[in-house]
């Protein structure tokens, strides 16, 4: 980086430092076109552009920097999304495989356009837990949650060997036995797990996925704060047949960042079609009066990884192993009632 960028680099900061600073004093009032709003706004004081709509948002480089809450953004040593190199990969034979229980039900929730995400939601009022892998509590499942680019090149926040994925499909759980909610296990050890799925464009697309982002649903999100309630899901159409996982300790994807996830790459992709793909892409970041701007490109680039372990059930010295195409003998995730 040259002394110009530098230079610029430093005017960009101090610049976003003091529009955070004018937007608090500033409380309730408006800058005249509304941009910024009360202090309950402020925690929504970001986004994955620098610029949206003219307007200048802190992207990722920074959500730390803007507010004093975020700055595990910027200073943590176990922030997430992360490369995974599978040369460093370490086996760990007591990895037991995935199970989940939705007592044998199908479940419901509600698609949402977040502005940032396309988000599934359970219902309240039905369970689906995990347990098994890494982890040692039952953990219940929150929110779906989907990450996309604007070309099929780059989607995903989590990288392979340097190579990213159309798009990834995370499952936000929180730790049901120990916390009450997801926000105050977002702040607390062993609060957060997540299931991670690479996803690829493909013509057969993943079941689950498919009633997602079919055409009668996925219009029904087009701007900020649509929602649309989807009935009768089996979660297990939404894990490969077979696979195996990868795991580590990181944070949240998106501010404050809090270093309190225990996150789980399932080695196999998922698939979604290419009109799919483009439907979600029409999906606007801003309520419908005011411009569109495409939701894609909804991603926090790769995190150093700073000496952590990343563990696997998957035995290379038992199997050839191509990840996240290859064959496993690890099976989906085990139904318990």
């Amino acid at each position: 980086m040259g002394p110009t960028e530098v230079t610029h680099n430093r005017l960009k900061v101090a610049t976003l430092v003091q529009m955070a600073t004018w937007a608090c004093r500033r409380g309730p009032e408006a800058n005249g076109r509304g941009q910024f709003t009360t202090s309950k706004s402020h925690d929504d004081w970001w986004g994955y552009k620098d610029s949206v709509g003219g307007n200048f948002v802190p992207g990722p480089p920074f959500w730390g920097l803007v507010n004093t809450a975020w700055s595990l953004c910027s200073i943590g040593k176990r922030q997430s999304p992360i490369d995974v190199n599978t040369s460093y990969l370490i086996f760990d034979p007591f990895l037991t495989p995935l199970r989940v229980s939705t007592g044998g039900k199908k479940i419901a929730g509600t698609m949402y356009n977040t502005g940032r995400h396309v988000s599934f939601r359970v219902d309240p009022a039905q369970l689906v837990n995990i347990s098994g892998g890494p982890l040692s509590y039952n953990h219940r499942l929150e929110e779906i949650r989907l990450h996309f680019g604007s070309d099929d090149s780059r989607g995903s926040e989590h990288l392979l060997n340097n190579q990213p994925f159309s798009a990834e499909v995370q499952l936000i759980h929180y730790n049901l036995e120990l916390y009450n909610n997801v926000s105050d296990a977002s702040q607390n050890p062993n609060g957060i797990m997540v299931i991670s799925l690479f996803v690829k464009i493909d013509e057969t697309p993943n079941p689950f996925l498919n009633r997602m982002l079919n055409r009668e649903t996925i219009t029904r999100i087009s701007y900020k704060n649509d929602a649309y309630l989807i009935q009768d899901l089996r979660i297990e159409e939404l894990f490969p047949k077979s696979f195996g996982f990868i795991t580590y300790s990181g944070s949240l994807t998106i501010p404050p960042c809090h270093e309190t996830v225990t996150w789980i790459i399932i080695d196999q992709s998922i698939a979604i079609n290419s009109v799919q793909m483009h439907s979600l892409r029409l999906l606007s970041q801003n309520e419908p009066s005011r411009l569109f701007h495409s939701m894609s490109g909804n991603v926090r680039p790769p995190q150093p990884v700073n000496q952590r372990s990343l563990r696997t059930n998957l035995d290379s010295r038992r199997q050839a192993r191509r990840c996240p195409e290859g064959n496993s003998t690890h099976r989906p995730p085990e139904p318990s009632q």
